[in-house]
């Protein structure tokens, strides 16, 4: 959920996700006269893996003889089991009893140490991208901290009420993510989830904005963001970060090339916008004159 400061230190290994074990298919109400050609053949079709499509090699062949697919076989009762924490009703109640396993012994809600215990069940570290997209889901407020009420709404978004359902859910949710309109939206909470609502704080302190930039683009990161955020640490006098700032950027990121040629100042980008390419382009002619 981004980094705690020294709240949250990072405990234990991340912990990838798991695929389920595709299905066998197998035909049923085949005729007679192409049954033969069955007995030596053996093809294995992949399927979907939690609610995603697996996508079909290109150079498998499916059958032509056939109207349709034969049915799907179901799993074994060992895969049965195993996808059971998924598939089961979800329970309320369970969800308050794992809330109550973290919450503080005064205040109703998940607090900075809670929140490294959640983590380390787990078995994420607190500063993961993940975890930032699990605060997300539960749209908390601010960090190190989850409400019995944020808590509930994102285990009931999420349809889980156990550490391990959570965890089922880690590949669903980056792959979510991965979709830019989805992204925009986590982009865009991640600047109000950085402020310090209870000092009624409006704009995002400089550091805190570097630390979520890098978290929030840990995943698919803008070959822009190395270099703006040395200018900002190059410019002790940027201070803070506004709100339109924050949020242009990403459109920054997708309309400019990365040598920045495409930027046109005369557009409504933030100011601090045209001093980072008048800081880039002295920069770049500085390299060429020592060349």
């Amino acid at each position: 959920m981004g980094k705690c400061q020294s709240c949250c230190e990072a405990k234990g290994p991340t912990s990838g996700s798991r695929y389920h074990t595709p299905s066998d298919y197998r035909t049923r109400g085949v005729p007679r006269s192409i049954s033969k050609e069955l007995e030596t053949t053996s093809i294995t079709i992949p399927v979907m893996a939690s609610s995603r499509s697996v996508p079909v090699a290109s150079d498998r062949k499916m059958f032509t003889p056939y109207p349709k697919l034969p049915p799907i076989k179901k799993p074994s009762n060992g895969e049965s089991k195993r996808l059971s924490f998924i598939s089961r009703d979800f329970s309320e109640s369970k969800v308050h009893a794992l809330f109550e396993q973290y919450k503080d012994a005064v205040e109703d809600a998940i607090l900075a140490e809670g929140v490294e215990a959640f983590c380390c069940d787990l078995e994420v570290n607190p500063d993961d991208f993940i975890v930032l997209v699990l605060a997300w889901k539960f749209q908390a407020e601010m960090m190190c901290k989850f409400t019995r009420e944020e808590f509930l709404h994102g285990c009931k978004s999420l349809k889980v009420d156990s550490i391990k359902g959570i965890q089922s859910k880690f590949t669903e949710l980056l792959t979510e993510v991965q979709n830019k309109q989805i992204f925009k939206d986590l982009y865009r909470w991640t600047y109000k989830f950085g402020l310090d609502v209870e000092t009624g704080q409006r704009t995002l302190p400089i550091e805190m904005a570097i630390s979520l930039w890098k978290l929030v683009f840990s995943q698919n990161e803008p070959k822009l963001l190395s270099r703006w955020l040395e200018f900002l640490e190059d410019h002790p006098s940027i201070r803070g970060i506004p709100r339109d700032t924050w949020d242009m950027y990403l459109n920054f990121t997708e309309q400019v090339s990365d040598d920045l040629s495409t930027y046109d100042d005369t557009e409504a980008w933030p100011s601090l916008f045209d001093d980072f390419v008048e800081y880039e382009n002295d920069r770049q002619n500085q390299n060429v004159k020592m060349i």
